[in-house]
């Protein structure tokens, strides 16, 4: 009896040493709350690290980047959500909060047409989620270039 309780505390004191000195997961960004999220912002700037203007003529299968300025994002606790356009073009959309990236934290969203639930969408984006403090935000889209990688930087203001 004596040697089994011998081993047990071995054991565990062998799992609390490992467990203490076990790597931690890369936490860039996960401090980002998905409340610091919610409201209405305005995409007030983007610009590009790494990429020439006018390299990506696209982007969320809609419109070149620049396009975009001046648009309003409308997202609600419950991940349902609109981005409008400066021209007026509306797309719904549904949201969340990413943890399992290898560049950290990600904002995801898939674009919904009538009739779609988002649960059977399979398809959508990831952006990095570079900084929110619940009044500003910066997204960064990675964008494959040659061997290296390069972003379209989105720069938002919370209206409300």
């Amino acid at each position: 009896m004596k040697k089994l309780f011998q081993t047990s505390i071995a054991i565990l004191s062998l799992i609390f040493v490992l467990s203490a000195c076990s790597s931690q997961k890369n936490t860039v960004s996960s401090n980002v709350s998905r409340g610091k999220f919610v409201g209405t912002w305005t995409l007030n700037n983007v610009s590009y690290d790494g990429l020439v203007q006018n390299a990506v003529q696209n982007v969320f299968d809609q419109a070149p980047p620049e396009a975009f300025v001046g648009s309003t994002w409308k997202l609600t606790n419950s991940g349902n959500g609109v981005y409008t356009l400066a021209n007026g073009a509306s797309q719904t959309i549904f949201w969340s909060v990413y943890n399992g990236g290898t560049t950290g934290t990600q904002f995801q969203f898939k674009k919904l047409f009538e009739g779609d639930k988002a649960k059977n969408v399979a398809e959508g984006y990831r952006l990095d989620i570079a900084s929110n403090d619940g009044s500003a935000m910066t997204l960064k889209s990675p964008v494959a270039v040659g061997n290296g990688t390069g972003y379209i930087i989105y720069s938002f203001t919370k209206s409300n």
